[in-house]
């Protein structure tokens, strides 16, 4: 199952109010759980075959929005899981992406580390950079701000 689909399955969660799915195919589990706790949504992902998953805390508290951040004209690449941001293939090598660099859908711009797999993250989308706004080695939340872009 790929991270698309995990998405769309986690939309129609939302759309529902689902607080928990269950799929098994094959040799392997996932189970997306949501414990609504005030107003926040916590999440916990387990994936493939018997892996212990842990749950996801609480967004960290959003410190003084940048303009950037307030223009609706940006595209917004979310992490579609909860891991460890890297920017590069290894501490050696040049970023997947820069300020001022076009994306396309099928363009990798990122590594997030999770339950010590590394999973190539997509851009899913078309346009230029204009912010990062993770730091490498940062550990990220499902849904927060990976990258702003400018739409093609």
């Amino acid at each position: 199952m790929d991270l698309k689909e995990i998405k769309q399955i986690l939309k129609l969660m939302d759309t529902h109010g689902l607080t928990e799915f269950t799929l098994e195919k094959d040799d392997e589990k996932l189970v997306l759980r949501r414990d609504l706790i005030g107003t926040v949504p916590q999440q916990i992902v387990q994936a493939a075959p018997m892996m212990a998953a842990a749950p996801v805390m609480a967004p960290a508290p959003v410190e003084a929005a940048s303009a950037l951040a307030e223009d609706n004209n940006f595209i917004t690449i979310e992490s579609p899981m909860v891991g460890t941001f890297y920017s590069a293939a290894s501490p050696d090598s040049e970023p997947y992406i820069q300020v001022g660099q076009s994306v396309g859908p099928e363009t990798t711009v990122c590594i997030i580390e999770a339950m010590k797999i590394m999973n190539e993250i997509k851009a899913e989308v078309s346009g230029t950079i204009e912010q990062v706004c993770v730091q490498n080695g940062q550990a990220i939340e499902f849904g927060q701000a990976l990258f702003k872009a400018r739409p093609a």
